[in-house]
C-alpha cells in the first residue's frame, strides 16, 4: 500500500505505489537488463516478527506475518491452503505448530480441489486464438494438448508484448503479470494432470444457449493424495455439526483407527423449536411427472398460506426448479417470494438479497444455494420448505467417477446438504422454526445414510439411540 493517492493506476503500478495488481515481485528492465524488483513496501516476516517493520507497510502482509508469528491465528481455508501448498518451504519455522483446528470440515474436499482442479473458459481460449472446436472434450489427452497450447500462446504474448515498442515506451506490467498468472497455471495443470492421469476427469463442456463453448473443468476424483500435504501438523481437529466418520475418512485417505470421533449425544436446542415434517409428497426425480410436480408446488402453497404472517426459506435443487415453483404458486404467493443464489440476474449479492428479506414483514427467501452459510436467525425464517432433495448432479462425469471409486460419497454429500439445510433458520437454543420436506426421496437417503445420521438429529427424526 502507499500513503499518497495516485489517479492513474498504470503509473502508480510503475512506481510501486499500488497493490492492485498483487504482484509484491515484478520484473522490470533497468539499464537494458530484465530484473527483479520488490515492493518497497512489502515487509519481511523477520521484521515483523522483530517489530521492526515500516509504518507504512502493506497491511495485508503485516496481517499475514502477524499470523504466521503469533502463537495462535485464525486463518480462512484459501489463504491457509495457498501457504501450504505453494509456501511451505519459505515459511516452515512458523508453521510448526501442534494443533491446527479446521471449521465447516464437511466442505474440506471443495477447498482442496481449488487447488488441484483446472477450469478452462472460452474467454481464455480466444485469448490464446485457438479454435476450441479442434479439441474433444470428451478425451483427456485433448484436453491436456489444449493446455499446452494455451501455455504456448500466453509464454508467446509475453514475449512479444515485452519486446514491442509500445511497451519499451510505456510498459503495462498490470497486463504483463495477469498474462503471467495465466500462464502459470495453465502449465502446473498439465503437470498435476500427468502425475496421475487416470485420477482425473474431463466434465463435460457446458455451453451457451446457442451451443457454444463456454467452460469445461479438469477435477481430481480422489482428493486424498492432495489433502496430507495440507494436514501436517501432530494433532488436526475437524469440526462440523454434519460430518460422518466413515466416509470422511475414505475422502480424506485418513485410516480409522488414527482418527477419534466425537458424535454429540443431543442437541443443545430444544426439540419443540426445531421440529421437522416429512410430508412425503411425491419422489421428485429426473423422471417425475408434471402431475408430481405441480402436487409438490400446491403444497409450498398451503404451507406458505399457513404461515402468510411470517418470513420463511424455500430450499430446491437447481435454479430451474426454483423458476418452475414461481411459474405455478398463487399470485398472492409470487409476490412474497424472492429468489436468492450466490449470483443474481439483477446483478445484486447474495448479502443485499437478503437484507431486502429481512425489511419485508412476510418475504420468502427461494434458492438452491442457500443450503450452508447463510443465517437466517429469528425472525428473518420461521418456516423452512424442503422442496427437492439435492442430490450431487449425477450428469457431471466426475461425480459418476467419484461414486464408482467411494460408494458412500454420494449418500453421504446428500445427507450432509440436507442436515446442513435443516440448520438455516434455527441459529441458538432460544430461536425457532419448523421445517418441512416434500420430496418422498429422503427415506431413501436416511435408509442409506443411517449410519451417517449424528445423533444430534435423532430425536427428530424419530431415531431410536442405540
Amino acid at each position: 500500500m502507499s500513503a499518497e493517492k495516485v489517479d492513474n493506476d498504470r503509473r502508480a503500478m510503475r512506481w510501486g505505489l499500488t497493490c492492485d495488481k498483487g504482484e509484491c515481485q515484478e520484473r522490470i528492465t533497468k539499464n537494458g537488463k530484465e530484473v527483479f524488483e520488490v515492493c518497497k513496501f512489502k515487509p519481511t516476516i523477520k521484521q515483523v516478527e522483530e517489530n521492526t517493520q515500516d509504518s507504512q507497510s502493506c497491511h495485508y502482509y503485516l496481517q499475514k506475518y502477524h499470523a504466521l508469528v503469533a502463537k495462535h491465528s485464525l486463518w480462512n481455508y484459501h489463504a491457509f491452503f495457498t501457504i501450504m501448498k505453494f509456501n511451505k518451504k519459505l515459511f516452515e519455522d512458523y508453521l510448526d505448530r501442534q494443533v491446527t483446528v479446521f471449521d465447516e470440515a464437511h466442505k474440506i474436499e471443495d477447498q482442496i480441489i481449488q487447488f488441484v482442479g483446472f477450469d478452462i473458459f472460452s474467454g481464455q481460449v480466444d485469448e490464446c486464438n485457438l479454435n476450441s472446436e479442434k479439441y474433444d472434450f470428451r478425451d483427456l489427452d485433448s484436453v491436456i494438448q489444449l493446455t499446452d497450447d494455451m501455455a504456448f500462446s500466453y509464454a508467446k504474448k509475453i514475449k512479444d508484448i515485452k519486446e514491442g515498442s509500445a511497451f519499451q515506451k510505456d510498459p503495462d506490467y498490470e497486463l504483463i503479470a495477469g498474462l503471467e498468472r495465466r500462464y502459470d497455471r495453465t502449465a502446473q495443470a498439465k503437470i498435476d494432470i500427468l502425475s496421475d492421469k487416470d485420477n482425473f476427469v474431463v466434465n463435460d463442456p457446458i455451453k451457451d444457449l446457442n451451443g457454444n463453448f463456454r467452460t469445461i473443468s479438469v477435477k481430481p476424483i480422489d482428493v486424498s493424495k492432495f489433502a496430507k500435504s495440507f494436514f501436517e501438523t501432530d494433532y488436526q481437529l475437524f469440526m462440523s455439526a454434519t460430518i460422518d466418520q466413515s466416509s470422511f475418512c475414505e475422502n480424506m485417505g485418513l485410516e480409522k483407527d488414527d482418527v477419534a470421533f466425537v458424535d454429540t449425544e443431543k442437541s443443545p436446542f430444544p426439540i419443540e423449536h426445531r421440529k421437522i415434517d416429512l410430508l412425503n409428497i411425491r419422489r421428485l426425480s429426473y423422471g417425475s411427472t408434471e402431475e408430481d410436480e405441480i402436487e409438490v408446488i400446491k403444497t409450498i402453497d398451503r404451507i406458505m398460506d399457513e404461515h402468510s404472517n411470517e418470513r420463511g426459506l424455500v430450499l430446491t435443487s437447481s435454479i430451474p426448479r426454483c423458476q418452475k415453483i414461481i411459474r405455478y404458486l398463487s399470485p398472492k404467493n409470487t409476490k412474497r417470494i424472492r429468489l436468492c443464489h450466490s449470483k443474481n440476474q439483477d446483478g445484486k449479492t447474495q448479502d443485499e438479497v437478503i437484507s431486502e428479506h429481512a425489511s419485508d414483514p412476510t418475504g420468502v427467501l427461494l434458492s438452491s444455494s442457500l443450503w450452508e452459510g447463510v443465517d437466517l436467525k429469528d425472525d428473518l425464517s420461521r418456516f423452512q420448505i424442503i422442496a427437492k432433495i439435492p442430490y450431487p448432479n449425477y450428469t457431471e462425469k466426475r461425480t459418476k467417477a467419484k461414486m464408482d471409486k467411494f460408494p458412500l460419497w454420494y449418500t453421504s454429500q446428500t445427507l450432509t446438504k440436507i442436515l446442513q439445510g435443516f440448520g438455516r433458520s434455527i441459529r441458538s437454543d432460544d430461536d425457532w422454526a419448523k421445517t418441512y420436506v416434500l420430496d418422498t426421496a429422503i427415506n431413501n437417503v436416511f435408509f442409506k445414510g443411517q449410519q451417517m445420521i449424528p445423533k444430534a438429529y435423532y430425536d427428530v427424526l424419530g431415531m431410536e439411540t442405540n
